[in-house]
């Protein structure tokens, strides 16, 4: 670009992946900014224990402020500091505070300062929107600069433009070589298939009908299902549950087993082109990845070479019971490739930076490159 941007960022949380899905992705993406030489600020509540299960210190390439999570006053107070950055971003999903936050960076635009609703789970917030014409944010989507989403292609521009976003772009979720990457086997991890997941009500369903259905056709198999809220279900004899596995040890989670299971939630994987940050991660460890079924995947990563596509249960099965080492080392290995090339945080902040340069917003998926 041809200065650096100021960036406030306001989001669920950069330093605590618990129960956060979106922490992965906020890294790489505001890591790979700030190494283009943007200055980022992120603002994240006290909220949901995050601050008590950290993953990591605050980071070198972003200033990070926590405000108390039942203070509203204090949340308006990290809204005025962020007055005079170039770009005032606002994430779904913070989980405290959100109506409060939309309404008020969005008198901080100005002719030099652009405000951003950036959606990361579009699927849900534009679901909500459509059932209830009274939601706070249906109202404010027309006044931010633009939309941006971490994935859903097509239907999901469609639907914020019919809302009168003034453009959609999904910059989808990426590889951070930085963090994810090829290490050692660990005995911690060994297993023939492994999951991480946290228990959410739309994802439950499809973790029976693809994860625990494979496991009870493979009662001679072993199964390693990491993430919270698992430990008061009833698992098979051969499914072993770990709790929650912070973000450092998720190369050796990929590593060690056979195999890693991407389950996408019920509306992610209707709605298409959705990867989840785990496809990344898991090809970023040249993992042998096995993903449920939606649309577009194609686009990330090829079927039956860089990875293996299951409709269901007794699919995952079959390619689990079919799967050598020798294939599951190839496959892998493709997929790592694949994704150092086309599909890393710094090509998504080139992206970004495109857009912000006055590169063209018109209607449709914005292919990464």
């Amino acid at each position: 670009m041809t200065r650096p941007l100021d960036i406030a960022f306001f989001g669920s949380s950069l330093v605590s992946a618990y129960w956060n899905g979106a922490a992965t992705y906020y890294r790489g993406m505001l890591r790979a900014l700030a190494a283009r030489g943007h200055r980022v600020r992120f603002y994240e509540p006290d909220a949901y224990g995050r601050q008590q299960h950290r993953d990591i210190p605050d980071p070198p390439w972003a200033r990070v402020t926590v405000y108390p999570g039942d203070d509203a006053a204090a949340a308006l107070r990290c809204v005025e500091e962020a007055r005079g950055a170039d770009l005032i971003v606002k994430a779904s999903g913070v989980g405290v505070f959100d109506s409060l936050l939309e309404s008020a960076v969005l008198a901080l635009r100005a002719p030099t300062a652009q405000v951003v609703f950036w959606d990361v789970d579009a699927p849900a917030t534009l679901a909500r929107m459509q059932a209830d014409a009274t939601d706070p944010l249906r109202a404010l989507v027309p006044d931010f600069d633009l939309v941006l989403t971490y994935g859903g292609g097509e239907p999901v521009v469609a639907a914020y433009l019919e809302l009168g976003a003034r453009g959609c772009v999904p910059v989808y979720n990426a590889l951070d070589p930085e963090t994810h990457f090829p290490v050692a086997a660990d005995p911690r991890f060994e297993a023939d298939l492994g999951f991480l997941g946290n228990r959410l009500p739309d994802r439950e369903a499809r973790v029976e009908a693809f994860f625990l259905d494979a496991a009870g056709r493979l009662p001679h198999r072993a199964f390693l299902l990491g993430g919270s809220g698992w430990q008061d279900r009833a698992l098979p004899a051969n499914v072993r549950h770990l709790g929650h596995v912070y973000t450092a040890d998720h190369n050796a989670f990929n590593c060690s087993t056979r195999a890693v299971l991407n389950i996408s939630r019920e509306s992610m994987a209707r709605c298409g082109f959705s990867p989840a940050t785990r496809v990344f991660e898991a090809a970023g460890a040249a993992a042998c990845l096995i993903t449920d079924a939606w649309p577009g995947i194609e686009h990330f990563l090829e079927p039956d070479t860089e990875v293996l596509v299951a409709e269901d249960g007794a699919a995952v099965a079959a390619h689990l019971d079919a799967l050598d080492p020798a294939r599951a080392r190839a496959i892998g290995q493709a997929a790592l490739r694949r994704v150092l090339a086309h599909h890393t945080y710094a090509h998504r902040a080139a992206q970004v930076e495109a857009l912000f340069e006055g590169a063209d917003v018109a209607p449709g998926v914005r292919e990464a490159v």
